[in-house]
């Protein structure tokens, strides 16, 4: 199972977020860990490496199990990680290897391409400090089959 961290940054009314060129998806920057780190240590380590930025305390804000299917047989599983954080020092980089980086105002995100199960950690974590834990089911296209969230406010089936 592939583990990933990665964070939510909100400073002064925007997000910074990664746009990512085969989809034109918009996500949060963040990575896979690496043996041994913590999942804190990975999503500041990730999210420096993409973005020039180093994160200051930032907070665990969702713990996710991701399921992508080839039909009815199961691909892939992954575990991600999310963390919000509101501070921050260093420069932006100019350049991502992974993408572009660009800051977004809050009030846009919801118009934003991305996936569906990002779209749903968006929501709760832009009205909430409750950590969300969930499960998202995917197709092999990254069509969102079905989501279960705990807290249970934006399920689907």
């Amino acid at each position: 199972m592939q583990r990933v961290a990665n964070c939510i940054l909100m400073h002064e009314g925007q997000i910074l977020l990664l746009k990512k060129p085969s989809r034109g998806w918009y996500a949060m920057p963040g990575g896979k860990m690496e043996t041994g780190e913590t999942i804190k240590e990975a999503a500041v380590r990730e999210y420096r490496e993409e973005t020039g930025i180093h994160l200051r305390e930032p907070q665990l804000a969702g713990v996710f199990t991701f399921n992508i299917f080839n039909q009815d047989h199961l691909d892939d599983e992954w575990m991600m990680f999310t963390f919000v954080c509101k501070e921050f020092s260093g420069e932006l980089n100019a350049y991502c290897r992974e993408g572009e980086l660009e800051w977004q105002p809050l009030e846009q995100i919801a118009h934003l391409p991305m996936a569906a199960g990002d779209r749903k950690i968006f929501e709760h974590v832009l009205v909430s400090n409750k950590i969300l834990y969930g499960n998202f089911a995917y197709t092999k296209d990254y069509e969102l089959l079905h989501s279960r969230l705990d807290p249970q406010q934006m399920d689907n089936g």
